[in-house]
């Protein structure tokens, strides 16, 4: 990157974005370990995606693989 990307980089817009991220990921994968016989479908697919598909793995899984 050059200096200028560099200076365009605002750190107070995307820190936010890791921190919430983080937070879905952590609470995502708490929830996984605890819902043992709840998860619709292959419980650990539903792991690789919320690890891989970083904010939008943990939304889905909260949305589509959960039975409650």
């Amino acid at each position: 990157m050059n200096q200028l990307a560099m200076d365009s980089l605002n750190l107070g817009l995307i820190l936010p974005l890791f921190f919430i991220q983080g937070i879905l990921i952590i609470v995502a994968v708490f929830d996984w370990i605890k819902q043992e016989e709840n998860v619709r479908g292959n419980r650990w697919v539903w792991l690789v995606i919320i690890l891989v598909l970083t904010i939008v793995g943990p939304i889905l899984y909260f949305i589509f693989g959960r039975r409650r």
